[in-house]
């Protein structure tokens, strides 16, 4: 039987993120042995890259120059996989790989072949493209395809599935906000309208939410229910999923326009909320009583989020700060990272308290741990202004990019980005997402983007 730390490093390498048809294995003492006993299908995604090239756009898919490829690191890890696998005498019948020159490589080096699989090529589609919904279904055909008992097959990977929804013309969607349902909530920011997306159909409803609306920022609130920064209304904005009933609190009238942003929920399920103006606020739902703060500062307060802790931070993009609020008092404490002038603009926590925060002016992703005290800087490729800043439930940080139009995967471990580009002008303004989904609203091309 290999060593345990073989067995550890096959389980790395090979990344199983699906055991189809056989998914006890994910959870078996014995990995070695269930490997062996086969009819499992593995997916991995091509070993590691070098960052310094990035795709072109467009793609040459036959021509590696036009694309980023293997460095040496991922060279020398798809040779262990296949040293591993080798050791621990596993069968390997089919190998497929999408076209890309890195899946490729990365099967050929571990496995020493490779067929080229159109399902796996992973491109960037419409709702409504046919291609992509044949591509899916022969996709979902692979996985589900159970190999010989005592075999295995492996499905070499370029990246998840982006798919883009078109909403209506002339809506400029802001935010976005997954609902529990399985639709997806967005700010319709000019026409004046709350907007939802069936994925399943590609159908939109438009509520809309009052003369001179011009909602911002929307997140899903403990009751389920969207909840929306209305800059043009200058009011904080529930609409009931059920009903479609708006209920409006607008703000005091000696706060003054807010120029609202962003809003979180604390773990009492008190909303708080930002307003570029120079305000940040609280309102607590059930009753209806609000109270609007000064910022320390002045303008700025852009980006907000909550702590596992409860503890809440907003990002102030004027004042190139971020800042804890005093839930008791409602008092603000500036904190600020290391690079003068960066622009934070949003902000967000990690499962362990840390604050990601995305460096408008600078390109860079920052990180402030609040137990140390302690920043990190990290400067994104290429010409980079990020906008957005979303930390998923693995902790993997996502940006979003002005400056070439696209989304950021950064993974702390690795400390490495993997760009997902868009078309031109698509200005994704903000993310959210669910387990295994990142959601996007492109604010300059009226379409919605998912990252399956």
């Amino acid at each position: 039987m290999p060593p345990p730390r073989l067995l550890a490093a096959i389980a790395a390498a090979v990344a199983a993120v699906a055991l189809v048809a056989g998914a006890s294995a994910a959870t078996s003492p014995d990995l070695g042995k269930t490997l062996r006993m086969g009819g499992l299908v593995l997916v991995l995604r091509h070993a590691h890259t070098d960052q310094s090239k990035q795709d072109d756009n467009p793609v040459v898919v036959s021509d590696c120059s036009t694309q980023r490829n293997l460095s040496a690191k991922g060279r020398a890890d798809a040779r262990a996989i296949g040293r591993g696998a080798r050791r621990l005498n596993l069968r390997i019948d089919k190998v497929l790989s999408s076209a890309y020159c890195r899946t490729l490589e990365t099967a050929r080096l571990a496995f020493g072949r490779a067929t080229v699989s159109p399902a796996l090529l992973n491109t960037i589609a419409s709702a409504q493209d046919a291609r992509w919904r044949r591509q899916i279904a022969a996709a979902k055909r692979l996985v589900g395809t159970k190999p010989a008992h005592g075999t295995l097959t492996v499905l070499v990977t370029r990246r998840p599935t982006v798919r883009e929804f078109p909403v209506p013309a002339g809506s400029h969607p802001h935010d976005v906000a997954p609902a529990p349902d399985g639709t997806v909530w967005y700010t319709a920011q000019l026409t004046g309208a709350l907007g939802r997306l069936d994925p399943r159909t590609g159908k939109t409803t438009h509520i809309p939410l009052g003369d001179g609306s011009a909602p911002h920022g929307v997140i899903v609130g403990p009751d389920g229910a969207p909840w929306i920064t209305d800059g043009g209304l200058n009011a904080i904005v529930r609409v009931d999923p059920g009903t479609l009933e708006v209920k409006r609190f607008p703000l005091p009238a000696s706060s003054g326009y807010a120029n609202l942003n962003t809003a979180t929920f604390d773990r009492a399920g008190v909303l708080w909320f930002t307003g570029q103006s120079g305000i940040y606020g609280r309102l607590e739902p059930e009753s209806g009583a609000m109270r609007v703060f000064r910022a320390p500062g002045g303008t700025g307060p852009y980006g907000i989020t909550t702590t596992p802790r409860g503890d809440v931070w907003y990002a102030s993009l004027a004042g190139s700060h971020i800042a804890r609020i005093n839930r008791a008092t409602g008092k603000a404490t500036v904190v600020r990272p290391p690079t003068s002038g960066q622009g934070a603009r949003r902000v967000w926590s990690d499962s362990r308290g840390r604050l990601w925060v995305s460096e408008w002016n600078a390109g860079k992703l920052a990180r402030y741990d609040p137990a140390t005290k302690r920043w990190r800087e990290w400067r994104l490729p290429g010409p980079a202004q990020p906008y957005a800043v979303y930390v998923d439930n693995r902790d993997i940080v996502w940006l979003t990019d002005f400056g070439r139009s696209g989304i950021v995967r950064f993974t702390p471990k690795t400390g490495t980005f993997t760009r997902f580009p868009l078309r031109a002008g698509a200005d994704v303004r903000q993310l959210l997402g669910r387990p295994g989904e990142l959601w996007g609203a492109e604010s300059g091309a009226d379409r919605l983007v998912v990252i399956r």
